[in-house]
């Protein structure tokens, strides 16, 4: 039990990724509000979470993230139900491929709103209240692109080295505070969007990886587990690849 008596939000944890490190901190003793982008979406994560383990401490809510008002709203619901918020894990978020003369200034804005502006709403007042409290831990979900770049769709790549520098400046920023902030770089992963390739793409890229196929999203959430839990009591400021070297 790792993280034993810890509250945690996830934003982004409806499914694939996110929904693997709501499982992993239900399954290691930590009380859960995941935050999904549809009321519908919610209920079917909760309803899926309940059928595993009904003990599960589980809470889901849907506020706009992008929208600074209601996400403070939101975090503070989740302070006074539960007297403390211990995690937040940044994990919603888009990607895009759009090759550049293509691009529109509303697609690039919707990938900045998201992947960081969100970022940042989320941020703010969870880390008052850390602060406040004597500390915290602060996860984002970064990328292998905010290593590598990558050939099309610039506002995707952008977006994630912006919260490799968020997430690096806060680290230096928030220690005084107790308060750790690191991000996971995740690779190619078998989310439902992967899934949904035909099976010759997902062989081709599959090739281009060093450890020769994509990684599972119960890989992905052990490196959240594992940043989130004392065993990384003194690991902050870091970009933890799991990408099977694919950034090479």
């Amino acid at each position: 039990m790792m993280l034993e008596g810890k509250v945690a939000i996830v934003t982004g944890g409806t499914r694939g990724i996110g929904f693997e490190i709501v499982r992993k901190y239900l399954a290691n003793g930590a009380k859960v509000v995941l935050f999904g982008s549809r009321q519908e979406t919610v209920d079917k994560a909760l309803a899926k979470l309940a059928e595993e383990n009904a003990a599960w401490e589980v809470d889901g809510m849907c506020p706009k993230l992008t929208d600074a008002a209601e996400v403070e709203k939101a975090v503070t619901a989740v302070k006074e139900k539960f007297g403390k918020i211990d995690i937040l894990v940044n994990n919603a978020g888009i990607s895009q491929s759009t090759p550049l003369y293509n691009y529109t200034a509303e697609e690039f804005d919707k990938c900045i709103d998201l992947n960081v502006r969100a970022l940042f709403y989320a941020i703010l007042p969870t880390a008052k209240i850390m602060k406040e409290q004597g500390g915290g831990c602060i996860l984002n979900t970064s990328s292998m692109v905010s290593i590598s770049g990558q050939p099309a769709g610039v506002g995707y790549p952008t977006s994630k080295f912006a919260v490799n520098g968020m997430t690096i400046s806060l680290a230096r920023e928030l220690a005084k505070d107790k308060i750790r902030v690191n991000a996971v770089a995740p690779g190619v992963t078998r989310t439902d969007m992967v899934a949904a390739l035909p099976p010759a793409v997902v062989e081709r890229i599959s090739s281009q990886i060093p450890l020769g196929r994509p990684g599972e999203p119960e890989e992905v959430a052990n490196a959240f587990l594992y940043l989130a839990s004392d065993l990384a009591s003194y690991v902050t400021g870091e970009i933890l690849s799991v990408d099977g070297a694919s950034r090479a």
